[in-house]
């Protein structure tokens, strides 16, 4: 989905809850205003929300500082739902990422949610990509993720226009999914369950009353007024979650003392579309992964529609606002992309949207080994009531009910 019709979902989806700041006051009653606060609203964080508003109807707001939900990380990426081939058999990305898939699929079929179960081809074009695939079987065994080998002859019929010299190893249960459907499904179902979202409300402060022991105070601005507009506001909470994507870690640096500070990585991603009708694919197809490199490489993913978009590749930016797109990757995703689709057309492949990822370490590797950072997901010791969820990035998406679940654990049980 490019630019345009991204920012046309904006424009005709927002919600329709106002900001909260009349619920805001400048002075503190004893009881907190609400039981939990979720700082983000992305996916993730609105699916927290929605499963903390769940329970029992324990009062939630969910505070996002631009004036839509869902306009960072969440609507830039591939919407790829995956099967967790990569990320190490002991890790939060594996399991969240196949409880999240079984739940969201469950959830999209319920509900209308436009996705497509499209299947995955990891292919190779020679023995030291082949031997790749061989450790993604048996990984994918280990953990109970169906995977296998295509024949050639099998290939061919499926998708003749798709190179695999080596080989084809099949994941039939990945998928792609609207992104954007799904947080407007969650943010319309947290609403309905009595959830308070609060838009255009920018974090400045947030200050732990007792060590959290005595609940939150969450102090924001109107993003709506600008950086310099506006008094700020406060409300009280006695959880807080901590899902504010690329600012995640900034906030939490703001919260637990030195000795406890993460260094942010941003890794921006370009997105390229492709405007011809063929070559065509109805499969997702991925290169063999590159050990210790910090993505999988050029791949091809479809949109609900059927058209063809390539990416991400990998640019180390300093600001998580660098959403610049540039070509000077062009050259080098090309010669990725002709390897197992020699038929392109190169010059009808263009420039779309670009993505930032949250990364833990500037040399964060997807494929679990030398460098892999898992998910951080955990409650703050010394802090009451607090959870960070840091790095959530790529199986982002597809782990979102899962890790709602998770924080629900984590603070209510």
């Amino acid at each position: 989905m490019g630019s345009i019709t991204r920012n046309a979902w904006r424009l005709q989806h927002q919600p329709t809850t106002k900001p909260i700041q009349r619920l805001f006051s400048t002075t503190l009653s004893q009881k907190s205003d609400f039981a939990h606060a979720v700082i983000g609203a992305g996916v993730v964080g609105i699916a927290a929300a929605r499963q903390l508003q769940g329970r029992t109807g324990a009062s939630t707001v969910l505070i996002e500082k631009h004036d839509a939900v869902g306009t960072e990380t969440s609507s830039r990426n591939s919407e790829v739902i995956h099967a967790a081939l990569y990320y190490g058999a002991d890790s939060l990305k594996t399991k969240l990422c196949i409880r999240g898939r079984q739940e969201l699929y469950k959830l999209c079929k319920e509900q209308g949610i436009p996705h497509r179960n499209t299947g995955k081809w990891v292919v190779a074009q020679n023995d030291t990509e082949f031997k790749e695939l061989e450790k993604i079987l048996d990984f994918s065994k280990q953990v109970g993720v169906p995977t296998h080998f295509l024949s050639k002859e099998e290939g061919k019929r499926r998708e003749p226009d798709v190179q695999a010299t080596a080989g084809i190893l099949e994941s039939p249960t990945t998928g792609i999914v609207d992104s954007h459907a799904l947080m407007q499904y969650l943010l319309g179902d947290f609403e309905e369950r009595g959830g308070v979202t609060a838009l255009n409300s920018a974090i400045t402060r947030v200050v732990p009353k007792q060590n959290g022991s005595g609940g939150w105070e969450i102090w924001t601005k109107s993003s709506a007024t600008g950086a310099d507009g506006g008094e700020e506001s406060c409300i009280t909470a006695d959880t807080i979650v901590n899902s504010a994507g690329l600012y995640a870690v900034p906030l939490s640096n703001s919260i637990l003392p030195e000795d406890r500070h993460i260094t942010p990585y941003y890794a921006k991603g370009t997105y390229y579309s492709y405007t011809l009708s063929r070559p065509k694919t109805s499969t997702l197809i991925y290169p063999a992964p590159v050990p210790g490199h910090g993505g999988l490489g050029t791949h091809l993913t479809l949109d609900l529609g059927g058209r063809i978009r390539f990416g991400p590749d990998i640019q180390w930016v300093d600001s998580p606002t660098d959403y610049a797109a540039s070509d000077e990757h062009l050259e080098a995703a090309l010669a990725d992309i002709s390897r197992y689709l020699p038929t392109i057309d190169k010059s009808a492949i263009t420039l779309d949207y670009t993505g930032i990822r949250p990364k833990l370490t500037r040399t964060s590797a997807i494929i679990a080994g030398q460098n892999f950072k898992d998910f951080i997901i955990r409650k703050e010791e010394g802090f009451e009531g607090f959870v960070n969820l840091l790095g959530i990035e790529s199986p982002g998406l597809t782990s979102s009910l899962a890790i709602a679940e998770m924080v629900e654990e984590l603070l209510c049980r």
